[in-house]
């Protein structure tokens, strides 16, 4: 049985760093994708980041910021941000998908598998 699980989430002040932990389970690398989401109160859910067994890619809009690991034996991908602002603020998700390792999605409606979601506050 799939499962994914969010962790990590709270609240910093402006500048900030958080590190956020996706951890798995049913499932390896070499045959799911992870993808990272976030949605701001009021506003679409958005992709972050997507992660296989030799791929990570990170969106343009939060890369110089935001970094992504993971750990193939623990099947667990970390989503370490940086430098946080309070347009960050929101709901943070991860999931998963059935792919190949050179597959790597960033759409919403790509993704199977969801996690309940960790909330981040950036606020002073």
């Amino acid at each position: 049985q799939v499962q994914v699980v969010e962790s990590g989430g709270g609240s910093v002040q402006p500048g900030g760093s958080l590190r956020l932990t996706c951890t798995t389970s049913g499932f390896t690398l070499d045959t799911y994708a992870i993808g990272w989401f976030r949605q701001a109160p009021g506003k679409e859910r958005e992709g972050i980041s997507c992660v296989t067994s030799i791929y990570i890619r990170v969106l343009g809009s939060v890369k110089d910021r935001f970094s992504i690991s993971r750990d193939n034996v623990k099947v667990t991908a970390y989503l370490e941000m940086n430098n946080l602002k309070p347009e960050d603020t929101g709901v943070y998700y991860c999931a998963a998908v059935p792919s190949q390792p050179a597959m790597c999605y960033i759409a919403r409606t790509d993704y199977t598998y969801w996690g309940q979601g960790t909330q981040v506050t950036v606020s002073s």
